[in-house]
């Protein structure tokens, strides 16, 4: 199909509470990489009391504590919804915060554990450590096989079941600092504690998401034309095997 005949549609998931270090950069990538190549997209912000209606792709960023408990009770209520969404082919990223919630549970120190809506086979409780740090991670999902970001956590994930690393470190703490484990996938839906933002130093990885959509949207898959991304290409070589 001619890529100016397609249409995308995206919605980003409680940004007035969630968008922390540049979170926002995720969905501008999204946008714009649609929007070079012709694809239209409709886009939808969901903030707290809004209906989640069907879309192809949903991103949710990371906060702090308190504004993650307030999602967490929104997120809880539409739980079966986004599930039937994952079910159905739809593609999620999930950054920090939000990955955790992609989860069962996150448990914080001295408070009550907060429920996930499980679109991911994986938990988090809070450690005594801050993992704070550049990340170089490899991945087999994608060419070129190697991811960067940036990490600022205490919560250790742990992943189980059919859910499956998003990526192994190289350099960094990944998900909870010993199994090396970086981030974590299931069908389509996609978790990270890569900020700083992940997409713009990895266009690869968001034309792989932005591919995943579009077959979900329209049953087949679509090869993305090539953009000039000599920008991006040397801000990610630039950070690769960097840990501060």
């Amino acid at each position: 199909m001619e890529e100016k005949k397609l249409k995308l549609s995206i919605a980003h998931l409680y940004p007035k509470l969630l968008n922390l270090y540049g979170d926002i950069g995720n969905i501008i990538t999204l946008k714009k990489r649609c929007e070079w190549r012709g694809i239209t997209v409709d886009f939808e912000e969901i903030n707290i009391g809004d209906a989640i209606l069907a879309h192809d792709l949903y991103f949710i960023g990371g906060g702090q504590d308190k504004q993650q408990e307030d999602v967490a009770q929104e997120l809880y209520r539409n739980k079966e919804n986004l599930l039937s969404q994952r079910d159905d082919g739809a593609v999620f990223l999930g950054i920090c915060g939000g990955y955790q919630l992609f989860g069962h549970y996150y448990e914080p120190h001295n408070s009550e554990k907060l429920r996930g809506i499980s679109l991911l086979d994986a938990y988090t409780v809070a450690g005594e450590k801050r993992f704070i740090g550049n990340v170089t991670a490899k991945t087999n999902l994608v060419k070129p096989e190697t991811l960067v970001g940036f990490e600022n956590h205490s919560g250790l994930t742990y992943i189980q079941g059919e859910t499956k690393p998003l990526a192994v470190v190289t350099i960094g703490n990944g998900n909870n600092g010993i199994d090396k484990f970086e981030g974590a996938y299931f069908k389509n839906v996609f978790g990270t504690y890569l900020h700083g933002s992940f997409l713009p130093k990895n266009t690869h990885f968001a034309d792989f998401l932005i591919e995943l959509a579009l077959e979900k949207r329209y049953g087949e898959k679509i090869k993305l034309s090539k953009l000039d991304d000599e920008i991006e290409n040397k801000a990610h070589a630039n950070l690769v095997g960097k840990a501060y």
